[in-house]
């Protein structure tokens, strides 16, 4: 645990004397410059702070609403998801200043722990090789959203930084791949990891990173192939990692989250140290929840398949719309409340989740769907995934968020090897049965191999499922090229609706997607301001 909760001391302030006639006098009364990386606590504090700037709960859940998986009704997430967003639009500021500001953090401590002259070289080349993971991962961030960025691979000086032009997308995907196949032969692998510093980046996440990286480009298929074989059959050099034995465990289990062989990377928490809090608003209310700020849509839910294997559309497949939540994925009950949950309580006990209008016999009903409500679910269902038991009040939780699962691993793979013309029994046996098993399916029909007819949608109907609410869908959506078809049109609701529109599924929001413009985000007005040599993308003023 030692790693986790120095996460908590973070903010790095490395302050420079003013006034001083030479520029080699150092106060004697604070840390300056040139007394600050002497002290190894401090090399250290600096490194756990850039960890703590990789990424943040808030990203983590809300950009699912930036997908077909939910719906929020939470300022520019609302505006972006219904396409009236603008270059002015807060959101798109922000996570460019978030990322920008990680970089800078990240190079400021690569080019000063060298100052350090008591840690040891390979102390110090391993917290550079982490910087660097969160540097590439930053700017991944970046290119996936924003297109071409400006490459910033030192600390820029204030002159530098307004005058920096933008990186082809290409050449800064590059230097990503370049970075993480550089520190993956410094880094550890996960076995060599003591206790201690459990949660730190290793040579496993490095591959796994890159894995996803050639992936979302799409034009680097047998790379993934070989990153992703690296870690699943050369485990005695990379980690030995597998599938958890319980789905719900690792997001719910306080024991299983933390430890576990599935966790390539995940965002450190530490219970009333370091925490989050997101789910109070994802929950229902008659367990606590506060309001619904995030709701899964009914084309999520649509996006389970039943215990056969089937889709709900499929000929033979069993799905009554009248009792929609039999005999479907266990994943579905593992991470959407519908109407009619058996909610398993921490105590043990089950509290009966009523949704449905007119359903719940308490006259409260604070669950029940009602379009007037401004706490209800919009769309008669709400969050159960990443629920932990044993949160403190207003669902604050020290439970860690997975950036990247071994999971992720076995369908980039199986993904790769679809798109090559090589995907078979064999490579459906260690992927796909496997997840399928580990979620709970006995039927032949779901663990079989099923030929090839259609086995592009079963990858993304699959990665649907095993990564919903994980910040995902909105990766997949944009890099597959198909946000133009599942983003407009109507999100929809639990069928609680007038039942002459849309067969009764509620209409949550008209969405917009204009495939010109909004695969790319805009690069934010407030930058062009400052630096002339930045351009706009398409379709933005």
């Amino acid at each position: 645990m030692n790693f986790l909760k120095k996460l908590s001391i973070m903010i790095l302030a490395v302050t420079a004397s003013a006034g001083c006639k030479k520029l080699d006098l150092a106060p004697t009364d604070r840390f300056s410059d040139l007394t600050f990386w002497q002290t190894d606590a401090n090399v250290y504090s600096a490194l756990y702070n850039n960890y703590s700037l990789m990424y943040n709960s808030s990203l983590f859940f809300y950009n699912e609403a930036l997908s077909d998986n939910a719906y929020s009704s939470t300022g520019d997430y609302n505006l972006i998801a219904s396409g009236n967003s603008t270059a002015s639009t807060a959101k798109f500021q922000g996570d460019w200043a978030y990322y920008y500001s990680t970089i800078k953090s990240c190079n400021i401590f690569l080019e000063n722990i060298d100052k350090n002259t008591t840690l040891s070289p390979d102390v110090k080349n391993r917290m550079k090789a982490e910087t660097r993971f969160i540097r590439a991962f930053e700017h991944f961030n970046l290119a996936k959203w924003y297109g071409d960025v400006p490459l910033v691979d030192h600390n820029l000086t204030p002159d530098e930084a307004i005058q920096i032009a933008r990186a082809p997308k290409d050449t800064v995907i590059k230097f990503v791949t370049n970075e993480l196949e550089a520190i993956a032969a410094i880094l550890p692998s996960q076995d060599e990891l003591p206790e201690s510093e459990n949660g730190r980046i290793t040579k496993g996440a490095a591959l796994a990173l890159e894995a996803r990286v050639l992936l979302y480009q799409g034009d680097r298929m047998a790379d993934v192939v070989t990153i992703c074989e690296k870690l699943m059959n050369n485990q005695a050099t990379y980690g030995h990692y597998s599938l958890a034995a319980n789905y719900s465990d690792l997001f719910s289990s306080p024991t299983v989250n933390k430890v576990n062989p599935e966790t390539i990377l995940s965002l450190q928490y530490v219970p009333t140290i370091r925490t989050w809090n997101e789910l109070w608003d994802f929950v229902p209310r008659s367990i606590g929840g506060r309001v619904s700020s995030m709701a899964p849509t009914q084309e999520l839910v649509d996006s389970y398949i039943m215990l056969n294997g089937k889709g709900i559309s499929d000929t033979g497949s069993g799905y009554d719309e009248n009792n929609p939540y039999m005999n479907r994925d266990p994943r579905l009950t593992a991470t959407v409340v519908y109407d009619g949950y058996k909610w398993v309580k921490p105590d043990g006990s089950i509290k009966i989740i009523h949704i449905k209008p007119g359903s719940d016999p308490d006259p409260s009903a604070p669950d029940e769907y009602n379009p007037a409500s401004q706490s209800s679910s919009p769309t008669g269902y709400y969050w159960r995934k990443y629920f932990d038991p044993s949160a403190l009040a207003n669902f604050v939780s020290g439970n860690n968020l997975h950036l990247i699962r071994y999971a992720e691993i076995l369908l980039d793979y199986a993904e790769a090897k679809n798109s090559l013309g090589q995907m078979d029994e064999t490579v459906w046996d260690k992927t796909i049965k496997l997840l399928r098993q580990r979620a709970g399916f006995t039927d032949p029909g779901a663990l079989d191999y099923p030929g090839n007819t259609d086995m592009t949608n079963i990858i993304r109907r699959e990665r649907r499922a095993e990564f919903a609410m994980e910040s995902l869908r909105t990766d997949d959506i944009r890099r597959w090229k198909i946000a133009d078809s599942v983003m407009n049109g109507y999100a929809h609701g639990a069928r609680f609706g007038d039942p002459s529109v849309d067969n009764g599924y509620i209409r949550v929001q008209k969405r917009q997607f204009d495939p010109a413009r909004d695969y790319l985000w805009p690069i934010p007005s407030s930058e062009i301001s400052l630096d002339d040599k930045l351009t706009q993308n398409p379709g933005y003023n």
